[in-house]
């Protein structure tokens, strides 16, 4: 299946809630407002509410909250790809469209171009006869007729002033100067609210399936479908659509606010009349591809709500997940603990005070999401990115069965398994696994700011480095792809090149680089390197990497409780991947007084550790001072873990001054 049928698809499935507003509620507690639209319907951020009766009598107006904005408004083919052109909107629209006085109301800034006054009155006209065919035709909704009625009447500017909605400026000019929810008022976006009276019921207002009435038009799936039925039975140009192979209306302009509300990149577009792109293999741009109103109007509605509600969208990057159902699912760009987390909440199986999220953890958690879902379930993962303002591209497309999906998950975080550190509403979390995508890229390309690592965006505010870490590693977890080098020796160099940064943020880079190099090493078949200290490992990497570690820690044993200076190790760790035979004779020498600082019983201990670590050298591996690789931090992270939980040096730590 190809990502149109898997989008049709995914709308077809739904199609029982298209038209209703679903509030879900964000990790900060924030309500975001989800919806599925109708075909035909698109949405809109008001600014200005106004309420009326049946008979299109006025009753009251209010500024809408920004929380609140979110309306979802009928649109033709033409008004919903309008951009400076004068296409109405059927119903609710902005001002200058609903009021036939906007021009002698508002004092409007006269543009450079022009030095005469604008005309306004088209906008309107245009307006009342697109409504006004509507509510004469046999597909017409009471509500429709109320407004019309009203508007009709030509006092909407009027009543908006009365009711102070609408407020003149510091000149006692009502001008585009005062703001409503941080838009000009002369732009305001105005929809309505059609309320019952004594004389009519609300089932002459009409209910719907479920026998209740939404004064709201917004929400009126009755008002939905008579405008749906109504477009419909326009006249339409005929074609044959590739998707269904049926002939049906044929769409020319495809929708926008794909990514999000103020999204005006299009994934379809067709505007070449010229017949340049289709020169020498078809005699027009109908034959190179043609998809039907209706399945474009399902594609793109299935593919803005699927991405509003599961997707991330950040810094530049769209990438959106789901399982053919719809099932709750691990996702490519969690970590291990998140994953964990999102299917047990709070009661991951063996979470306990010590924070700390094992393997098993992680197993039984992608053991779970297997059990929810059946034999016919797939997963869909997308990832789209706009090169130009107008044009929208998809970068990724995966469609496989889900059991395969997870098991691939569980590869990635299984073959990149190392431990890992994050705060959580201020605790500190330990997991095994590997982190998210949105940690790789900056731990691996932030740079530190105030103790805080910070990515570089554009004036755009994409981050052009990030995109490239999701879009290089994303088939990498998705499809057990190799890990490409350039990034695994980059989180190399980073390790040593960030010894200044605060210990938090040192920590996670190291154990990000050394989940990276365990990654590659098990690509390339180089053995199954492990969390666990190796003491019979003779890898001339992995023992220079346990050296720098115990001469870190004999100089880390002699500092002050509040002491939190850089070691020696790490001062010269750069110098050291590159040269180790000579850097490590300097740092030898520099901890000799450190050395000497330890009690007697430390100093043999550490004396004979390093005596035996060198011993393990294969002939003349230890002289040989050309450039380590990236085992020599597994060697470092873990002899540096073993000495930290050793139980001889749980007296050591009683003995530090």
């Amino acid at each position: 299946m190809n990502w149109v049928n898997a989008l049709y698809d995914l709308y077809e499935k739904n199609k029982a809630i298209s038209g209703e507003i679903e509030e879900k509620k964000r990790k900060d507690g924030s309500i975001q407002k989800l919806v599925l639209l109708p075909v035909s319907h698109s949405t809109a951020s008001a600014q200005i509410e106004v309420t009326i009766d049946s008979f299109g009598n006025f009753i009251s107006a209010r500024t809408v909250d920004k929380e609140d904005a979110l309306t979802i408004i009928p649109v033709t083919e033409e008004s919903a790809s309008r951009t400076s052109g004068k296409e109405p909107h059927p119903l609710c629209d902005n001002l200058k469209y609903l009021a036939s006085n906007y021009g002698d109301i508002f004092t409007i800034k006269k543009t450079t171009e022009s030095k005469k006054e604008k005309d306004y009155t088209e906008f309107n006209q245009l307006y009342m006869q697109s409504l006004k065919k509507w509510c004469e035709s046999p597909y017409a909704h009471p509500k429709a007729i109320a407004v019309y009625k009203y508007l009709k009447k030509g006092t909407l500017l009027d009543d908006l002033i009365k009711n102070n909605v609408l407020l003149h400026d510091e000149d006692g000019k009502y001008s585009e100067k005062v703001k409503i929810q941080g838009v000009s008022q002369t732009d305001a976006f105005v929809r309505f609210r059609v309320e019952t009276v004594n004389t009519s019921s609300p089932d002459e207002m009409l209910s719907d399936e479920k026998g209740r009435y939404h004064p709201e038009v917004w929400l009126d799936q009755t008002l939905q479908q008579s405008f749906i039925n109504y477009y419909n039975s326009q006249e339409h140009k005929q074609s044959l659509c590739y998707l269904t192979g049926k002939m049906s209306r044929k769409s020319d302009l495809h929708p926008k606010k794909i990514r999000n509300e103020g999204d005006g990149t299009k994934l379809i577009s067709s505007n070449d009349s010229e017949n340049y792109t289709f020169r020498g293999r078809f005699t027009d741009k109908e034959e190179a591809f043609s998809i039907g109103y209706e399945a474009s109007q399902k594609i793109h509605n299935a593919l803005k709500w699927i991405i509003r509600k599961q997707g991330y969208t950040k810094d530049g990057i769209c990438i959106v997940a789901w399982e053919s159902n719809l099932k709750p699912i691990a996702t490519p760009f969690m970590d291990a603990s998140d994953i964990a987390d999102d299917l047990f909440g709070d009661d991951v199986p063996t979470k306990n005070d010590t924070n700390y999220i094992g393997a098993k953890d992680f197993n039984a958690a992608i053991n779970g999401y297997k059990t929810k879902l059946d034999n016919t379930s797939n997963m869909v993962i997308m990832a789209l990115d706009s090169a130009t303002p107008g044009r929208l591209s998809i970068t990724y497309f995966k469609e496989m069965p889900s059991s395969s999906y997870l098991e691939n998950i569980r590869y990635w975080h299984q073959s990149c398994c190392w431990i890992h550190e994050k705060y959580i509403d201020k605790k500190l979390i330990r997991f095994e696994g590997m982190v998210s995508l949105d940690d790789i890229a900056l731990l691996l390309y932030g740079t530190e700011q105030n103790e805080r690592l910070e990515l570089k965006t554009n004036s755009d505010g994409k981050s052009p480095i990030k995109t490239m870490t999701f879009n290089r590693l994303l088939p990498c977890i998705i499809e057990r792809k190799r890990i490409p080098d350039d990034i695994v020796n980059t989180a190399v160099r980073k390790v040593a090149s960030s010894v200044t940064y605060n210990r938090y943020n040192w920590n996670r880079i190291l154990s990000v680089a050394c989940s990276l190099v365990r990654k590659q090493k098990l690509d390339k078949n180089e053995g199954e390197w492990n969390m666990s200290l190796n003491n019979e490992c003779n890898n001339r990497s992995y023992l220079y990497g346990r050296l720098l570690a115990v001469a870190d820690r004999i100089e880390y044993l002699t500092f002050d409780s509040k002491e939190d200076r850089q070691t020696n190790a790490k001062r010269f760790m750069n110098a050291f991947s590159q040269r180790p035979f000579r850097t490590w004779q300097i740092i030898e020498e520099k901890i000799q007084p450190y050395l000497n600082k330890l009690s007697p019983g430390q100093k043999i201990f550490y004396s004979k550790l390093l005596d035996e670590i060198i011993s393990k050298f294969n002939d003349d591996e230890f002289t040989d001072d050309s450039k380590l690789d990236g085992l020599y931090l597994l060697g470092y992270h873990n002899q540096s873990y073993a000495l930290r939980k050793d139980s001889v040096n749980q007296d050591e730590e009683e003995n530090r001054k």
